[in-house]
């Protein structure tokens, strides 16, 4: 699922308190009661199959059921812009299914709320590392990663090589990245050297690369009036007009770095890999790298888990499940089959399918990526406030209306103030 869509529903975060406070009165810590080899039926709810992936899902509950003959799962599956508000209903009615989905996005209020499960006894090393501790709190885990995408530097191999530049690698800096789009930019022939969107979404990234954070650790202040945050709107800013077009021939507009970068006029393109099935037409040679940082790496990723309702009374069947939808081999081998986002694994041999199945060469970079991530920050219902703050005030400084050094420190301010 594209980031957009996963920030559309932030706004609801907030408001779900009405559901947690309703379900206050459980008790998060009772054990789930199917241990034996008694009959069961568990409920997952879940939002990851809905729009084509349906019967993906039911094979995957089909092997499940054959290998786990006295559990049975009953599956609820709803439309993306419907779940949360129905999650949000069901836990304030106390009719929240078994397991259902989450993101990264929603994990820390739904485990701040006591709506979670603590898995105890979970395998965690089969996952990739950086996507089990998305959800996990204080060295608990309280969810299990199924799915993810993320960001990396798509790159065009033809103008790199026409300008006689070595192709990037994930040993590169900002610094690196700059003196190449410098060289490969030609704004007389319409050829630009870099594309990377500035907006929020690729602030908060930048400031974790540069070092900082955007947030405070316990989330009540922010953190990014600080030399990091400065370094990530210089990073972003300076290239408007630069080795990248501006607002005014294009930039930010829809699809406009889509069509820029499959027409051959852009070298450089920080975006998702999602956008791999939109290049298998393209004419010219491309591959893609981990994303360059500037004191470190931080890719943006974007993950989905399930979870385990504190309030089943089948703890020990659900989590069993939950296992088994984001671990198995069946799991695997059907998500690679039908290209439905990638499985959160560590063991890549079973990722072979995948990394050799054709352009982009460097699919391992997508892998690679997961070493160092940076999180989207969340704070409920100010959300979309935040991101349009943050967007503002960097389209300012781009536009060369306001400087970062009296920008940054203003929307700081003003993200402060949401926070309260």
């Amino acid at each position: 699922m594209k980031p957009l869509n996963r920030l559309v529903h932030a706004a609801l975060i907030g408001v779900l308190g009405l559901a947690f406070a309703a379900c206050s009165g459980a008790n998060p810590s009772s054990p789930g009661s199917a241990t034996s080899d008694a009959p069961v039926t568990i409920t997952y709810s879940n939002f990851i199959s809905q729009g084509g992936n349906e019967d993906n899902l039911t094979t995957i509950v089909n092997a499940f059921e054959a290998a786990n003959p006295n559990i049975t799962v009953d599956v609820k599956t709803l439309p993306y812009a419907d779940y949360y508000t129905a999650l949000q209903t069901d836990i304030a009615g106390g009719t929240v299914a078994d397991t259902f989905d989450i993101e990264q996005a929603t994990y820390s209020a739904y485990q701040a709320n006591g709506v979670l499960a603590p898995l105890a006894g979970v395998d965690t090393s089969v996952y990739q590392k950086s996507l089990a501790d998305a959800y996990a709190t204080n060295g608990t885990q309280y969810a299990l990663p199924s799915s993810f995408s993320n960001v990396v530097l798509f790159y065009n191999k033809d103008l790199f090589d026409k300008a006689g530049l070595s192709y990037p690698t994930s040993s590169w800096t900002w610094a690196d990245e700059k003196a190449a789009a410098l060289k490969l930019t030609d704004q007389a022939n319409g050829v630009w050297g870099d594309y990377q969107p500035i907006t929020y979404n690729e602030y908060y990234k930048a400031v974790a690369q540069a070092g900082g954070q955007f947030l405070s650790s316990d989330g009540k202040s922010t953190a990014f009036n600080s030399s990091a945050g400065i370094a990530a709107s210089n990073w972003l800013t300076d290239k408007s007009g630069t080795v990248m077009p501006t607002a005014a021939q294009g930039a930010g507009t829809p699809d406009f770095d889509t069509n820029l970068f499959t027409s051959g006029k852009l070298a450089m393109w920080h975006t998702g890999i999602w956008m791999f099935s939109s290049m298998k037409d393209a004419t010219f040679n491309w591959d893609i790298a981990v994303e360059p940082g500037d004191t470190q790496h931080a890719s943006a990723t974007f993950s989905n888990a399930i979870a385990v309702s504190a309030n089943s009374k089948n703890q020990a069947a659900a989590t069993k499940w939950a296992e088994f939808m984001t671990s198995s081999q069946t799991m695997v081998n059907v998500r690679l089959q039908a290209g439905w986002e990638l499985p959160t694994i560590a063991d890549q041999s079973m990722l072979q399918s995948y990394l050799t199945a054709g352009a982009p060469a460097n699919r391992q970079a997508v892998f690679d990526s997961l070493k160092a991530v940076a999180l989207a920050p969340s704070i409920g219902d100010n959300q979309t406030q935040m991101q349009d703050d943050v967007t503002n005030a960097l389209t300012e400084i781009a536009a060369g209306r306001q400087t970062a050094a009296s920008a940054i420190p203003a929307v700081a301010s003003q993200v402060d103030a949401l926070l309260k």
